[in-house]
């Protein structure tokens, strides 16, 4: 569409100041041009969009869907611009008043997030900050400049766009109340193969059958998983009120006291912890805004202090 291609991006600019005041006269003085100059801008936009872009009414214009779509289109183009002007020329933290977009896999988003933002406040005191566990769509929003940075498990699959470093190794354990009947004792094979299992589901990283199941198999066992979550909040309520164990990490014991962290049974080694990883995208690794994120990563897990098992 060649009226696209030569289309002069204030034009867009303009678009949405009128669609967000609804009024030619307001639209230019919040962008401190002349009325004259909006309304010059608003016919070249119906000339490149149509002559349905804006409906005149008498004490303004009503925008048309496509108008007011428009205007979003343009926020997701200026805004990683706004974002990478700031984060590379004359960057100060203190000074720094954009939104940082970090999304994280759903059990570290529980476990660490509020540290996590925390530590980013700390540096970033006038940023806003926008947390949100990873989903189907984030990849492509990551790519695209929407999301920042991201905290994954080691073995989420990610293209080589994206700029992976490892921020801390997690240590497992058996997770289950306090007193378990049988953990309190053992956790050998043969004595907890039959107790029922907890486990946290995570999007992307598993696939249809269940890691825990096929341990259970390579064992001679059947697993019997009574509960799969995304919520750490429910399977510690399960963990508190049965006899159910869940593979998983001291942490989820933290401001639990009913719940407590017993040995694994035997195990090889790199079933015995998790590494969790940061990243960001490749062509922002030379940005002063993407380096001070990466380094208070860094430092905050180096900060983290696991609670020890039983």
């Amino acid at each position: 569409m060649k009226q696209l291609q030569d289309l002069d991006l204030n034009l867009l600019k303009l678009l949405k100041a009128v669609v967000e005041t609804r009024n030619t006269h307001a639209a230019a003085d919040k962008l401190g041009i002349s009325q004259t100059s909006v309304s010059r801008g608003v016919a070249k936009l119906k000339e490149a969009f149509g002559d349905q872009l804006f409906i005149r009414k008498a004490h303004g214009v009503e925008p048309s869907e496509l108008a007011e779509k428009l205007a979003e289109a343009a926020d997701e183009m200026y805004n990683p611009i706004a974002k990478v002007m700031q984060s590379y020329q004359d960057f100060s933290p203190q000074d720094f008043k954009g939104e940082i977009s970090i999304a994280l896999n759903i059990f570290l988003l529980e476990l660490y997030g509020d540290g996590i933002f925390h530590a980013l406040r700390a540096v970033l005191p006038n940023a806003s900050f926008k947390m949100v566990y990873w989903q189907d769509k984030s990849l492509t929003e990551m790519l695209n400049g929407q999301i920042d940075y991201m905290l994954q498990l080691t073995g989420f699959p990610l293209p080589q766009d994206i700029y992976q470093h490892k921020l801390t190794e997690v240590k497992l354990c058996l997770i289950a109340r306090k007193e378990h009947p049988v953990l309190s004792n053992t956790s050998e094979w043969e004595n907890i193969h039959n107790l029922p299992i907890t486990r946290i589901l995570i999007d992307g990283l598993h696939g249809k059958r269940a890691p825990i199941a096929e341990l259970y198999k390579a064992k001679g066992y059947q697993a019997n998983i009574v509960l799969s979550t995304h919520s750490i909040t429910v399977l510690q309520s399960k963990l508190k009120y049965s006899d159910a164990i869940s593979f998983g990490s001291s942490f989820m014991t933290a401001n639990e006291p009913e719940l407590s962290c017993y040995p694994l049974p035997l195990l090889p080694k790199e079933l015995r912890q998790i590494q969790v990883d940061g990243g960001y995208l490749q062509s922002k690794r030379g940005f002063p805004l993407y380096q001070l994120l990466h380094q208070t990563m860094q430092d905050y897990f180096d900060s983290v202090i696991q609670p020890k098992e039983m």
